[in-house]
C-alpha cells in the first residue's frame, strides 16, 4: 500500500473488534510517529500507550463519555510542552503518521480532541508543565468502514490568493 492509498482509505473508526494489537504493529506505529517531521527538529512530543482496561474506561468518561474509547484495545495519548510554539502542529503531524501507518497494518484509528485535558492529564500522570494535546484510539475495525463524502477541490482550493465565495 502506498501513502496515497493509505490517505484515501483512512476513516475514523468507533467500533473495534476484541482482537489485541500485536506488539510488532504497535512498535511500527510508534516508529512512524518518531520519524515525523517537527519544527526545528525539536521532537517535543511524548506518547503514552494505554492498554489497561480500567484506565481506558476512565478516559472514556473524561472524553465526554465517548464509550468507544474504552472498547479500543489501545489509546495513544500525545503529550507535549505547551510552551513550545508549534507543539500542536507537531503533535498533529506525529499522530497522523500513526493513523496512516495503522491503515497499512489493517488497523483503524479515531482522533479524540473533545476531552477534559486536566482530567486526562491527571489520569495519565502527565507532568504539570506538559499538556495532553490529543488522543488516538487504535484497534482492528469491527466492520469495514464506509466511505465518507468529500467536498470537490474547486470548493476548497484557491491559487495565488483567496478567491472562494461562500
Amino acid at each position: 500500500m502506498d501513502v496515497y492509498e493509505a490517505i484515501m482509505e483512512r476513516r475514523s473508526i468507533r467500533a473495534y473488534s476484541d482482537k489485541e494489537v500485536e506488539e510488532e504493529k504497535l512498535l511500527k506505529l510508534l516508529q512512524a510517529a518518531q520519524h515525523a517531521p517537527s519544527a526545528k527538529n525539536m521532537q517535543e512530543w511524548r506518547f503514552i500507550v494505554v492498554t489497561d482496561e480500567k484506565t481506558r474506561k476512565e478516559l472514556a468518561v473524561a472524553c465526554r463519555n465517548q464509550w468507544f474509547i474504552a472498547e479500543a484495545p489501545l489509546v495513544i495519548a500525545g503529550v507535549s510542552d505547551p510552551g513550545f510554539r508549534w507543539y500542536q502542529v507537531d503533535m498533529g503531524i506525529a499522530l497522523e503518521h500513526i493513523a496512516l501507518q495503522a491503515v497499512e497494518l489493517g488497523l483503524g484509528t479515531c482522533w479524540i480532541g473533545a476531552f477534559d485535558e486536566e482530567k486526562v492529564s491527571r489520569l495519565l500522570n502527565v507532568p504539570e508543565d506538559l499538556e495532553t494535546v490529543a488522543l488516538l484510539t487504535v484497534g482492528y475495525p469491527q466492520e469495514e468502514p464506509r466511505r465518507t463524502s468529500r467536498k470537490p477541490l474547486d470548493e476548497i482550493v484557491c491559487y495565488n490568493s483567496y478567491t472562494l465565495t461562500e
